[in-house]
């Protein structure tokens, strides 16, 4: 599929946000930059995945965390126990921190596994203290360091 077709796709798609379709709508003229928004997926690395916010498939956005999610659970499901031990999700300060970890817990209880979502911003080590209090099967922290 060319970067082309993958820009039409995504607009097509009738789940996408009004503030996601004009973001794409403002850009669908500059050949360029759809080429970098869609030309290939957002890898998951070492350290989770690391993205320019924005639409596209090689975007961070609520639609590539909601696919890495769903990808978490689906392996997780494989596991004795994982839906009834769920997972620990906490997010720091960082623009659409929140909005992420929210959409990651959806994703989790969508798929039957209990999500412990925190309240508000943490710093990355209380996710480790969190996994092993709740003796969670795994945690997700969303964050830009």
């Amino acid at each position: 599929m060319t970067a082309r077709n993958a820009y039409e796709q995504w607009l097509g798609y009738e789940g996408l946000s009004a503030a996601d379709r004009e973001e794409l709508i403002g850009v669908g003229g500059d050949e360029k930059e759809v080429e970098d928004r869609f030309f290939t997926e957002l890898s998951f690395g070492t350290a989770g995945m690391r993205g320019v916010l924005g639409a596209g498939s090689n975007r961070m956005n609520v639609y590539n965390v909601r696919k890495a999610t769903q990808g978490l659970a689906e392996y997780l499901l494989d596991e004795a126990g994982a839906k009834e031990r769920g997972v620990a999700i906490a997010y720091d300060s960082r623009r659409m921190s929140e909005e992420f970890a929210l959409e990651t817990a959806l994703v989790l209880c969508g798929n039957g596994i209990k999500a412990f979502l925190f309240e508000g911003i943490r710093a990355v080590p209380q996710i480790s203290f969190a996994i092993q209090h709740l003796n969670c099967i795994g945690g997700v922290m969303i964050t830009a360091s």
